[in-house]
């Protein structure tokens, strides 16, 4: 079990099954931070830490420094309730479940994704692919 098993096992609190490339909540986070989202990729991730005054947070797991962490409120008001909300339902959980697991792995699969300390060029146009080499899918 690697290092992002165990922390989204935990963080599902073993609701989500076997944390690898199959499982939903990290085919969401890939669709999250695909540049086709609704949330425009990473790129526009960032500006939504920007807007909701958490870029410093985001920056930390873009860089090559230490990761700053996030609560699942402060992701929450960063994505905003409906967008979690949608998550919930489609993975069959609470909201707090989803974005308190969320809270935990995008941290560590943005600074996955941004292995240089920023953001690529023409942002990431296969997260969900490159979460499955992750996961060694």
């Amino acid at each position: 079990m690697g290092l992002l098993d165990g922390i989204l096992a935990s963080a599902l609190g073993g609701a989500g099954g076997p944390a690898n490339a199959s499982n939903p909540l990290i085919q969401i986070a890939g669709a999250l931070l695909n540049n086709n989202s609704q949330v425009g990729g990473l790129g526009g991730l960032a500006q939504q830490f920007e807007q909701a005054g958490l870029g410093h947070v985001i920056q930390s797991w873009i860089g090559s420094g230490a990761n700053l962490p996030i609560s699942g409120d402060q992701l929450t008001r960063v994505l905003g309730s409906p967008q979690i909300q949608q998550m919930a339902q489609q993975l069959g959980l609470n909201p707090q479940q989803v974005s308190g697991a969320l809270a935990q792995v995008l941290p560590h699969i943005v600074d996955h994704l941004t292995p240089n300390g920023q953001i690529p060029q023409g942002g990431i146009a296969n997260a969900g692919g490159m979460l499955g080499q992750l996961f060694g899918k």
